[in-house]
């Protein structure tokens, strides 16, 4: 019987993403064995630190990718909005599921919206892309970093630290805790980071067998929609150290892409969208990119 093993961290969130994904490709390809290989990563050992300053996302990556190339992993899930622009290395991603919910959750305990909370109201969120868009919305909030898993920020909340804090829609949904849920912070207001909600598949680039194994998982309107988000993150040299936004939604045949680029300490922010060719999602990507960029959007990135 042949196996496919698939690198994971080891959060809940993560392992329910490899269940899943472990239960589609064995629907899909009947007499295939899906082995999890649970491991931890340097983003989720350190926690005392914001991620921007650590070395960013790319952290949640590195030790899954090294499986890979050691040969004890054939393949890795991931979270795609924590994948770098650029991949590096030998490594492709074959197949980008079909996006779940992308928008962030408004969590509180005491208050059913944002516009509820009241003046110094105290909140959660390590993401440098929803501080800004808070400060922008709110400027009388106190922002205050949060890390950890799902269960971890919820506990922190749930012991009064916050009034609220702002976490993934799909990720709450995914562990079953859609009900902590009090808003959903959709566009034009909030606008979510670069493919929230999308999971990918990673392999690498020689092993031909595994990537057409995975690639039956792709989903194309999705995959169209973060290519735009990816390449406007990409021509802004974005990554998580910076408080870029980016949104685009397929409508028949065309995309409309919203991007903004924020600063978390002023709450200044810059957005602008476009539309364009669902063929062409890169060139989108670069159009909003050098519209944001026209109005200052580097020197918010420290360009």
């Amino acid at each position: 019987m042949p196996q496919l093993r698939l690198a994971t961290r080891e959060s809940a969130l993560a392992l329910w993403q490899t269940e899943h994904v472990a239960a589609r490709l064995r629907a899909l390809h009947p007499g295939l064995e899906v082995v999890l290989v649970p491991m931890s990563t340097r983003g989720d050992q350190i926690l005392d630190r914001a991620l921007a300053a650590v070395g960013g996302k790319g952290l949640f990556l590195k030790e899954l990718e090294v499986a890979m190339l050691e040969g004890r992993a054939d393949a890795a899930v991931h979270s795609l909005k924590d994948v770098p622009m650029e991949l590096d290395g030998p490594f492709v991603l074959p197949a980008i599921l079909e996006r779940a919910d992308p928008f962030d959750a408004f969590v509180s305990n005491a208050f059913d919206t944002l516009d509820a909370l009241p003046r110094g109201a105290r909140v959660g969120t390590s993401s440098l892309r929803r501080q800004a868009q808070l400060r922008a919305l709110r400027p009388d909030l106190e922002l205050l970093d949060l890390r950890g898993n799902v269960n971890t920020r919820l506990a922190k909340l749930d012991a009064g630290q916050y009034e609220a804090i702002i976490l993934a829609c799909a990720g709450l949904q995914r562990l079953g805790l859609g009900e902590r849920i009090r808003e959903r912070l959709a566009p034009p207001r909030l606008l979510p980071a670069v493919a929230q909600g999308a999971i990918a598949l990673e392999c690498r680039a020689d092993d031909a067998a595994t990537a057409s194994l995975l690639a039956a998982l792709d989903d194309g309107a999705t995959r169209v929609c973060v290519e735009a988000e990816r390449a406007m993150n990409r021509a802004l040299h974005g990554s998580c150290h910076v408080p870029v936004a980016g949104f685009a939604e397929l409508f028949n045949e065309k995309l409309l892409l919203r991007g903004a680029v924020g600063d978390a300490a002023s709450g200044r922010l810059v957005r602008a969208e476009a539309r364009g060719s669902a063929a062409e999602p890169e060139a989108l990507g670069r159009r909003v990119a050098e519209a944001l960029l026209a109005q200052g959007a580097g020197e918010l990135l420290g360009h």
